[in-house]
């Protein structure tokens, strides 16, 4: 094969099975991806795990997360405005619309850090153990997000047991 026909080629398996080469790292990311949701509006752990894998690129948990979003009856006006979520902010509440911000600058951690009016205005919306849990999701999907991304898993593959 070609280098060009190699590029073409659709992925059709993924460069290493994570849970089953790291079975304790991969029980502990569940662990905290559960332990982070608890408490928290499961449409807002949706549409945070949707924003966060958009910013991201990763095309596996987009697939996944807009799937959970729609089963648990999520719009799909608001499943494609969150990507746009600063110019359509009126799909949004203002506590959404706060998680949101916070996802973007957390994910993006590196460009400026956490900006202290995107803290402020989530902390105007969530008490102190609800913000712990959205940056433990935010935290969650970053990882997962890279895990995916880095072994090369395909979207529309979700090999999670219903």
């Amino acid at each position: 094969m070609t280098t060009a026909e190699i590029k073409q080629t659709p992925a059709t398996s993924t460069r290493l099975n994570f849970a089953k080469a790291a079975p304790k790292a991969f029980r502990a990311v569940i662990g905290l991806d559960a332990a982070a949701r608890e408490g928290l509006d499961p449409t807002l752990v949706e549409l945070v795990q949707i924003r966060a894998s958009h910013v991201n690129h990763c095309a596996y948990c987009l697939h996944m997360h807009t799937s959970d979003a729609r089963k648990a009856g999520e719009s799909e006006e608001r499943m494609h405005m969150v990507a746009v979520w600063k110019e359509a902010r009126h799909f949004f509440t203002e506590k959404e619309q706060a998680a949101l911000a916070l996802t973007d600058a957390v994910t993006l951690i590196a460009g400026a850090g956490l900006p202290d009016d995107v803290y402020a205005r989530a902390s105007a919306h969530f008490d102190d153990r609800e913000l712990a849990q959205l940056l433990a999701l935010i935290l969650t999907i970053n990882t997962w997000n890279r895990i995916a991304l880095a072994t090369g898993k395909t979207a529309g593959e979700d090999e999670r047991v219903s």
